[in-house]
């Protein structure tokens, strides 16, 4: 329990200090603008996710340039987060940052799936 407890103090430090492609996202994805609710570093299992929309058990990883090093731990991440029920979609952060509305489109269609 103590390990889960620490997840949780993380993810709440993490929210209090977002990257600046999760901050330009998040503008775009809370309050339910895109029909469902999001929320921000949720702990999900042994993960702490960027973003994830419980009624559509969807999840939105922002990647960065640090991702290309971690593929393969990545698609660990993502295939047990699968089975837990939950769907991941990764959005590289150049496009968030560049062409946001392609970013945000990514996630509607995503949603819309």
């Amino acid at each position: 329990m103590h390990r889960h407890r620490n997840h949780h103090v993380h993810a709440a430090t993490m929210r209090a200090m977002p990257t600046t492609t999760e901050a330009l996202l998040w503008q775009e994805l809370r309050g339910s603008q895109l029909g469902v609710g999001f929320r921000r570093q949720l702990v999900i299992g042994r993960f702490i996710v960027d973003f994830a929309a419980p009624s559509a058990r969807l999840v939105v990883e922002v990647d960065g340039g640090y991702h290309a090093a971690r593929a393969k731990a990545d698609a660990r991440r993502d295939r047990e987060l699968g089975q837990l029920g939950w769907r991941v979609l990764r959005v590289d952060a150049a496009v968030v940052q560049h062409r946001l509305g392609e970013a945000v489109a990514l996630v509607r269609a995503a949603i819309a799936a």
